[in-house]
């Protein structure tokens, strides 16, 4: 299997690697402390993966506006969605 089509540099595998270590820890996690539906800040009623993946929306999002709007590095765009990915699980 050829892997060539996909340009993999290291922040490409960082993002991929960084997801599907998400999304195996949000599995053990389930697994272990099973969710249940709760209402926070969004207006409807989420289980875990739900933020996640909403979390995962807003990151794109906001990456792309970013990418649009600014040049240069975005690490700080990155760092700006890790809080919003946090506070979104936490409260949201």
């Amino acid at each position: 299997m050829s892997l060539t089509w996909m340009a993999w540099t290291a922040p490409t595998a960082i993002f991929f690697a960084a997801i599907f270590t998400l999304l195996a820890a949000l599995t053990v996690l389930e697994l272990y402390r099973p969710t249940t539906l709760r209402r926070g800040w969004l207006p409807f009623a989420t289980t875990r993966g739900d933020r996640f993946f909403i979390s995962l929306l807003i990151a794109a999002g906001m990456h792309i506006v970013a990418l649009v709007a600014f040049t240069g590095p975005l690490w700080w765009v990155s760092a700006a969605t890790l809080a919003a990915t946090l506070a979104l699980l936490r409260w949201g």
